[in-house]
């Protein structure tokens, strides 16, 4: 204990000298322009003189700040590409330790330009790996939202379900002037915040903290939207109220303000309706200071605009808050609380197709699940000094759902009524969850040596109570209208599953070049497991049945851990940008489980080489190339690897394997990115291809049983020969000054997926081709007309059984707006889908609109008519493949609807009442722009 303290009380002593130190010396800032007297932002700064050999970058103000300088007199030396190369001599007068130089002007060079300049508003900004849109001089209605102003920017897409993705990738976690904004929820944010008070917006391939931090870029980026408020909308608020009802007794109730101060923000959000309008996403987890397995976003489908499968009654409340308590010290977090109420009807045609036999499944579904979600999470950044960082994130979640299902299965054997099944379940599931992170920097010099410390901890789990009663039908196959026998089976089980994940690293960056630095890593990470289950069964007359396939008790536990010690070479200068480096990794699975009193080990130890290579080159700020190679392992699931067969569903069965091998994943991903968008020009391209060693695939047998119909086990093996190979483009061409736009996109998949049926190998080989086409027409902010249409193929082969299913689609829609008058406005969103190779012959035709008026003073009211659905078809279809197995599946939506709201808004800043109308957060929205 005495040797503890010794070593923190040196370490104080050590920090609190080093902050000493760091705050002598004099000060040198400066400001950087082009010949136009325009902002130039990330440039390369560095100050040389007999004392000092300093370097840094431009602010996005353009300002660089050099602190501790020694040197009486020194040069400045800025480069950045687009620019000539500019230096100049200053010196100190005597007794003087602060100099504030004047504006320095570079000068461009042709054919290398940085930004566009439209009437005079910067549109687009090239910074590294951040792409930043003006959204000054976007045509936008007053009060439209952010999620309007992204479809106007270039390469960004926004779908029908508000799906935001940008050169290709889907945008996975928002953030307001650099910080997550309810924990990152993209959507919360998009269809929330007035474009109004939105200065720019930046699409970035974020590579976490440490690479923001110490500019050190591993691993795969992260799509991150960020969002700047307007300065002069930094102090007031802004607010909306909307209410409306509807046939079918539909109904919204939606509410939010949003408050502004210097140092502090507050958003406060609710929503309640039944049209399947969610306002937040329970799947998204908070940024943190360690980035952590797992995550995901909204699941598919959307919820917006009625979206979502089945018919949602949900209400919502979320406040987010964040605080600049001083220089050195940020708090920011949230809050978050949904309940939603989901009906859903489905129903499915399934074709087993065996070597002497056809067996045919009709299956329907009714489903109501009720679930309650809580969600906070906070972040506390603290920089103690000028080289010192700190971030500390606690979150904690719990989750409620039950739900009761009801489902029927009719099975023909060669057309011939089989059996037939009635499944009903009732069951409860508690989700708690909790976790802690944190990181530290240190910034050891200012020649670019550094050391990063972060950890993680964090526990989750989920607890199920199922009732589970199944009755089965057998059928007289020589006259269907004769029962030969029945079975009755009821199941009660116990589950519960808990998790526990940790994790440590450090890095070490020394510079040994200009450009150049070496990279010394560890990382730490393990995953716990323990899990129970517990089944009793009973009979129609309430006695216990004496059978070992529906009665157990089991427990197992293990845990996956991993340790990586890795070197790597970084090069980095205006044009060029490299790293190369070898890690290793050994992984380390290891566990027991008891099942029915008998106890069975797990150990598997696994080793893996993981180079380190990515290459990026610099044509010009709007022109790169990047190559990356990642690789990482990838632990088996609970279900994979339990060490016994659970016949809790008597129709799928399942058996775990214990001795399986951890896969890893070898990954490569080349993109390409060229714009002009002086001349509305963007291209991008991203082409990535996956290999999987050791890949875990499953070991099916499918059989038909009188008393259970299609009866499938399972089990799981290692394979090798799993990849997958995608490509994807979008090119962008606007003319008359945006007044016409056109857009291409496509993509192209090819996916290799082995697995076994009955021991006997099988290669699914599938191929899967887009193509889009949209134009939009905006002559000004009173007339939009964006027609466009989305062809699909997809086709998948079996080598098994050598059998070809293709499937096809075409799909297109008109989204517009008009003024009729300057306070009256129309709006539709017409879409049309044709499938080709399904079951079904559904072909939706999708027609909404709306006509609102505008009224009170300064347009603060709207009077709104809607229509949802008009003809009545919204339906989802969707199509599974397999060796033997074709699933066709239908579900309801939300359908036929008209409604009338009244939205009241009223925005209030430094300046006075801006004038504010139309749409608000969590409901239902003007038709897609």
């Amino acid at each position: 204990m005495k040797g503890f303290l010794i070593v923190i009380c040196g370490l104080a002593v050590w920090l609190s000298a080093s902050n000493a130190v760091a705050q002598t010396g004099k000060t040198v800032q400066g400001m950087l322009r082009d010949n136009e007297s325009r902002v130039v932002a990330g440039a390369s700064v560095q100050l040389e003189g007999d004392k000092d050999t300093l370097g840094t970058s431009a602010s996005p103000a353009g300002i660089f700040i050099f602190n501790n300088v020694k040197s009486d007199k020194f040069t400045i030396k800025v480069s950045s590409l687009g620019f000539e190369a500019f230096e100049q001599q200053f010196s100190f007068s005597p007794g003087q330790d602060k100099m504030v130089i004047p504006s320095f002007q570079l000068q461009g060079i042709a054919n290398m330009l940085e930004e566009v300049i439209v009437d005079g508003v910067i549109t687009v900004q090239v910074k590294g790996d951040t792409i930043e849109y003006s959204t000054k001089d976007l045509k936008l209605r007053e009060g439209a939202l952010a999620e309007d102003a992204l479809k106007r920017l270039q390469g960004v897409e926004v779908d029908k379900d508000g799906n935001v993705t940008a050169q290709g990738e889907q945008i996975t976690r928002v953030r307001v002037n650099g910080r997550d904004y309810f924990g990152g929820d993209v959507k919360t944010a998009t269809q929330n915040l007035p474009a109004d008070i939105i200065n720019k917006m930046q699409v970035i391939d974020d590579y976490g903290d440490m690479a923001n931090l110490t500019g050190n870029k591993t691993g795969d980026a992260e799509k991150v939207l960020n969002i700047e408020i307007d300065p002069d909308k930094n102090n007031g608020y802004t607010s909306m109220l909307r209410v409306g009802y509807g046939t079918d007794d539909r109904y919204q109730a939606t509410a939010s303000i949003m408050a502004m101060r210097d140092k502090m923000q507050l958003s406060v959000l609710g929503n309640l309706n039944n049209i399947n309008a969610p306002l937040f996403d329970f799947n998204t987890q908070g940024g943190g200071a360690r980035r952590r397995q797992g995550g995901g976003g909204r699941p598919g489908g959307g919820g917006m605009f009625g979206g979502a499968n089945g018919i949602t009654n949900t209400g919502s409340l979320g406040i987010n808050y964040r605080q600049d308590i001083s220089d050195k010290l940020t708090v920011y977090g949230s809050y978050s609380f949904g309940h939603d109420d989901n009906d859903a009807i489905s129903s499915s045609l399934n074709k087993f197709i065996y070597p002497d036999s056809i067996l045919d499944r009709n299956s329907t579904s009714n489903t109501n699940t009720i679930g309650n979600s809580h969600r906070f999470d906070a972040n506390f950044e603290w920089k103690p000094s000028e080289r010192d960082f700190i971030k500390v994130s606690p979150q904690i979640g719990y989750g409620r759902t039950t739900t009761v299902s009801e489902n029927f299965n009719e099975n023909l054997l060669n057309s011939e009524l089989y059996n037939t099944e009635s499944n009903y379940l009732d069951g409860v599931s508690k989700s708690p969850n909790m976790g802690i992170s944190a990181l530290y920097n240190r910034r050891l010099n200012d020649k670019g040596r550094n050391i990063f410390f972060n950890m993680n901890i964090s526990s989750s789990g989920t607890k199920q109570d199922q009732d589970r009663i199944i009755e089965t039908i057998v059928g007289d196959p020589n006259n269907n209208d004769m029962t030969v026998d029945s079975l009755y089976r009821q199941t009660i089980a116990e589950m519960d599953n808990k998790s526990w994940n940790g994790g440590a690293s450090v890095s070490y960056l020394e510079p040994v070049s200009q450009f150049g630095k070496i990279e010394l890593s560890y990382d730490y990470n393990v995953n716990t497991y323990d899990n129970s289950r517990s089944q009793d069964a009973f009979d129609a007359n309430g006695s216990v049945l004496d059978d070992s396939r529906y009665i157990f008790d089991r427990m197992y536990d293990y845990s996956f851990s991993t340790h990586r010690l890795g070197a790597n070479y970084n090069y980095d200068n205006d044009k060029i940008r490299y790293a190369v480096g070898l890690s290793a990794q050994p992984t380390i699975l290891d566990g027991d489980a008891m099942v029915d009193g008998n106890a069975i080990d797990i150990r598997r130890n696994g080793f893996n080489i993981i180079p380190i290579a990515r290459f990026e080159y610099k044509f010009s700020r709007q022109k790169n190339l990047q190559v990356n190679y990642s690789g990482r392992a990838n632990e088996p699931s609970i279900t994979q690897i339990q060490p016994f067969t659970d016949n809790s569903n008597p129709t799928n069965i399942v058996t775990g394997n214990p001795d399986l091998d951890a896969e890893f994943q070898h990954n490569v991903r080349f993109r390409f990115n060229s714009g002009d968008f002086q001349a509305g020009k963007t291209f991008f391209m991203i082409l990535n291809g996956t290999f999987t060693q050791d890949k875990i695939v499953s070991n099916n047998l499918r059989y038909s049983d009188p008393e259970l119909g299609i009866v499938q086990e399972t089990n799981y093996l290692n394979e090798d020969g799993a990849f997958n190979l995608r490509g994807f483009y979008h090119y962008g061409r606007s003319f008359k000054n945006k007044v016409y736009s056109l857009n291409f996109m496509g993509s192209v998949n090819y996916n290799n997926n082995p697995s076994y049926t009955d021991g006997d190998l099988n290669q699914a080989r599938n191929w899967s081709l887009m193509q889009g086409l949209m134009f939009r027409y905006l002559p000004s902010e009173n007339l939009e007309i964006n027609p466009g249409v989305r062809y699909s193929w997809d086709h998948t082969f079996n080598t098994l059984n050598e059998r070809s299913v293709v499937m096809r689609s075409w799909a297109p829609n008109l989204v517009g707006s008009v003024n009729i008058t300057p306070t009256i406005i129309f709006g539709t969103d017409v879409s049309k889908t044709f499938y080709q190779g399904n079951a079904y012959d559904d072909n939706p035709f999708i027609i909404n609109a709306y006509v609102e008026k505008r009224f009170l003073k300064g347009q603060r009211g709207t009077l709104r008519m809607q229509a949802f659905d008009l003809l009545n078809e919204q339906t989802n279809i969707s199509r599974t493949v397999s060796d033997i197995q074709i699933s066709d599946t239908r579900t309801n939506r939300l359908g036929r609807y008209f409604m009338l709201l009244f939205t009241y808004r009223l925005s209030k800043f430094a300046g006075g009442i801006a004038p504010q109308e139309e749409r608000g957060p969590g409901g239902m929205r003007r038709p897609r722009m």
